[in-house]
C-alpha cells in the first residue's frame, strides 16, 4: 500500500512539473484598470472591454474603475486600489493630464506593480522619475502607440487626395484645418507632432488653424463651422480636416454639411480610433479614413502582464512596448468591420499572441496578425 502511495505521489509530482512547464497551472490574475475616459466614450469603453475579453482568455479577472474625465477623481480611484487591504496583482493606469505620477509613487510604496498604458511620463515627470524600474521599481513599464505615424499618415491622406482632385486655394496651396484633442497629453501631443511633420514636408500646404475641441464631437462642430465661416470670407477653399479622434471627426462632418459642403466630394475628412460611427461614415463615403487599433492596447496590456507572471518578461526586449497603429478605409474595411461595430472581442484568441518560448518581449501585435487570428466567419463586413 505504501508504495502505491509513493507511486500515486511521484506520478502526481511529475503531472505538477509537466503542467508548469505547458502554463496550464498558471496563477489566476487579479488586475484592476483606472479608465482615465467617461462611462459611454467610446475609445475607453473599447480599451476597457478588450481587456475584460484578454483577461476571460488568460485566466485574468479585470476590474475596471472610471474616472469620468476627471483627473482628481483618476487619482483617487488609484490610491484607493493601492491602499486596498487585499492588492491586486497589477495595476494598469493612463498617464491623461499628466494625473498618474502620484499613483505611481503611490503604487511603489505600497508595492503594487503597475503598468501605463496609452499615455506614459512626459517632461518634468520623465526627467525626475527616469524610465521604468529605475526609481519606481513596481513601475514594470509602459504599453503605447506610435501616434506621431499616425497623425502624419492621416494628413498624407488628406494631402494625396487634394493633389490629386486639384483642390487648391486661388493662391496655389492646399489648406487644411487641424483639430486636436488637447494641448498637454502625450496621446494628443504626438498627434499633432504627426500632422505637422507631414505638413512641414509639403510646401504646397497650409494648416490654417489648429484648434482644441477637448475630444469631443459638438466642440468639433463648434470649431469646425467658425473655421469654414472665416474661409468663407478669406476666400480659401478648404480642402481637409484633420481631426485627432473620430467624435472630433464627426463633428466636423456635420459642420461641413451644414456649410452646403459635401465630405468625399468636394472635401475630405480623417479621423482616429476605428469607432463603430466612423466605420459607417467610411462606408458611405464621407469620411477618408480611421486610424488606429489602440484602443486594442487594452487586451495587449493583459497578453503582456500575463507573461510577465508567467516569467517571460516583457522588458527582456524593452519595458516600453510601442504598438503600430494602422489605417482603415474603404479598401480593408470587409476585413475587420464587423469585428469593431459588434465589439466582438471575445473572437479574438489573445493566447496566439503571447510570446514564444525563448522570445520574451518580442510580440507581433500587427492589423494582419489580428485579421489572421479571427475565425474565418468574421470575414465580411456588410
Amino acid at each position: 500500500m505504501t508504495r502505491f502511495l509513493r507511486i500515486l505521489l511521484a506520478a502526481g509530482m511529475a503531472c505538477g512539473v509537466f503542467a508548469s512547464a505547458g502554463r496550464s497551472l498558471a496563477k489566476p490574475l487579479d488586475i484592476v484598470f483606472v479608465n482615465p475616459g467617461k462611462t459611454g466614450e467610446v475609445f475607453w469603453d473599447m480599451v476597457a472591454q478588450s481587456m475584460q475579453a484578454a483577461g476571460r482568455k488568460l485566466d485574468a479577472h479585470v476590474e475596471v474603475l472610471t474616472s469620468e474625465r476627471n483627473y482628481r477623481t483618476m487619482q483617487e480611484l488609484g490610491f484607493s486600489v493601492v491602499a486596498r487591504p487585499d492588492k491586486p496583482d497589477f495595476l494598469i493606469l493612463s498617464n491623461e493630464e499628466s494625473a498618474a505620477v502620484p499613483i505611481l509613487e503611490a503604487a511603489e510604496a505600497a508595492g503594487v506593480k503597475t503598468l501605463l498604458l496609452s499615455n506614459t511620463l512626459i517632461g518634468q515627470d520623465a526627467a525626475r522619475l527616469g524610465p521604468p524600474r529605475q526609481k519606481l521599481k513596481t513601475w514594470l513599464g509602459d504599453i503605447t502607440t506610435d501616434l506621431q505615424t499616425a497623425g502624419a499618415r492621416m494628413a498624407n491622406a488628406l494631402i494625396g487626395v487634394a493633389r490629386a482632385e486639384k483642390w487648391q486655394s486661388p493662391d496655389g496651396k492646399i489648406h487644411i484645418l487641424g483639430i486636436g484633442g488637447d494641448e498637454i497629453t502625450p496621446a494628443s501631443i504626438a498627434r499633432n507632432a504627426g500632422l505637422k511633420l507631414a505638413v512641414d514636408a509639403a510646401p504646397d500646404v497650409v494648416v490654417d488653424r489648429l484648434l482644441f475641441a477637448n475630444w469631443t464631437e459638438s466642440e468639433a462642430e463648434r470649431v469646425t463651422a467658425n473655421y469654414l465661416g472665416w474661409a468663407s470670407r478669406k476666400e480659401i477653399r478648404p480642402a481637409g480636416i484633420w481631426a485627432g479622434n473620430d467624435p472630433m471627426a464627426l463633428g466636423a462632418l456635420h459642420a461641413v454639411i451644414a456649410a452646403g459642403l459635401v465630405p468625399g466630394r468636394n472635401i475630405q475628412v480623417v479621423g482616429l480610433n476605428w469607432s463603430e460611427d466612423a466605420l459607417r461614415e467610411i462606408k458611405a463615403g464621407r469620411l477618408l479614413l480611421t486610424d488606429g487599433g489602440h484602443f486594442l492596447l487594452g487586451g495587449w496590456s493583459i497578453v503582456l502582464l500575463r507573461d510577465y507572471a508567467d516569467g517571460c518578461d516583457f522588458a527582456a526586449v524593452s519595458p516600453r512596448v510601442e504598438v503600430k497603429t494602422s489605417a482603415i478605409t474603404r479598401d480593408n474595411l470587409a476585413s475587420i468591420g464587423d469585428l469593431i461595430r459588434m465589439r466582438a472581442f471575445d473572437r479574438i484568441d489573445f493566447t496566439r499572441f503571447r510570446a514564444k518560448a525563448g522570445r520574451c518581449g518580442q510580440y507581433d501585435f500587427s492589423l494582419d496578425a489580428l485579421i489572421s487570428s479571427l475565425p474565418l466567419a468574421e470575414g465580411v463586413a456588410d
